[in-house]
């Protein structure tokens, strides 16, 4: 524990600096600061000893930057869309009310444990594919087939209510 606290203190701002230079984003250079930490303490483990910390601290980070500009991009691709199309984005606001999340939360309850998880992982952890199969132990195919199972049912249940 005494290293990864000096690990942080020691390269907590380079980290940042280092992603808002390339991002300009004080949201994201936070973000993937956290994240790259996080990732850190998961994968003490398998560090390698022969490398040094500050290159593989810097290629977490990296690589973390990557995944979350993605997620930004399709975001702000979503958002785009949904401007676009006025139906959309009414049935995105009712998607997102209370109720229907309770009924969404219901039917992913209802999944296999396995396919819960997953997409657990990906929606409120905001991990990738690649590492929700890494945790998993598990392909990255396997990954994306459950995530769009769970996908599909939802829709499936959605169009059943509007219907």
């Amino acid at each position: 524990m005494a290293v990864f606290n000096s690990a942080y203190l020691n390269y907590h701002k380079q980290i940042y600096d280092f992603v808002f230079y390339k991002t300009q984003s004080d949201f994201i250079a936070s973000e993937v600061v956290q994240l790259t930490f996080i990732r850190l303490w998961e994968r003490r483990a398998s560090l390698v000893d022969t490398l040094e910390l500050n290159i593989q601290l810097f290629g977490i980070a990296r690589q973390v930057m990557i995944d979350q500009l993605r997620k930004e991009s399709v975001r702000s691709r979503y958002h785009q869309q949904s401007d676009q199309h006025p139906f959309t984005d009414n049935l995105m606001k009712m998607i997102e009310s209370k109720d229907m999340l309770k009924q969404f939360e219901q039917e992913i309850a209802a999944m296999p444990v396995i396919r819960k998880t997953v997409f657990n992982l990906s929606r409120d952890n905001g991990l990738s594919y690649a590492e929700i199969a890494d945790i998993m132990g598990i392909s990255t195919k396997t990954v994306e087939s459950h995530i769009g199972k769970v996908l599909s049912r939802l829709k499936q249940y959605m169009f059943s209510v509007f219907l």
